[in-house]
């Protein structure tokens, strides 16, 4: 991202986003580059769609047998906050992170994730 610093603008990191490493379906995967591409956005930013619904949702429902078998590690960035209440939501309901990931691969709205431009906005 950018910042306007006295009229000159100035390159920095976004402090509210961090690092993560999971595993996820590689056909998921695929799917969401594919569908990335296709809306000018990122993988990681129609993850967090998916999130923040799961998050609005009073339950999961998740059956542990039904995980896929082509999981692959993937690293990107996602929102501190965002990361965090997925991360007590997994621990709540007794998952791990990647399943409630996976989980929010359904509700996914490509129209209400951030566009691919975000990452070079100006604050």
């Amino acid at each position: 991202m950018w910042v306007n610093d006295n009229g000159m603008l100035r390159q920095t990191s976004d402090e509210t986003r961090v690092k993560f490493r999971t595993s996820i379906s590689k056909e998921i995967l695929d799917q969401l580059k594919q569908l990335a591409d296709q809306n000018g956005t990122f993988v990681n930013y129609l993850l967090e769609d998916g999130m923040k619904v799961v998050l609005q949702q009073d339950a999961i429902t998740f059956n542990k047998d039904t995980r896929p078998k082509d999981r692959i590690q993937y690293k990107t960035t996602y929102d501190k906050q965002l990361l965090e209440s997925v991360r007590a939501l997994a621990s709540d309901h007794k998952l791990y992170i990647n399943d409630v990931i996976e989980y929010g691969v359904q509700f996914i709205d490509a129209e209400r994730a951030k566009a691919g431009q975000y990452r070079y906005r100006i604050e």
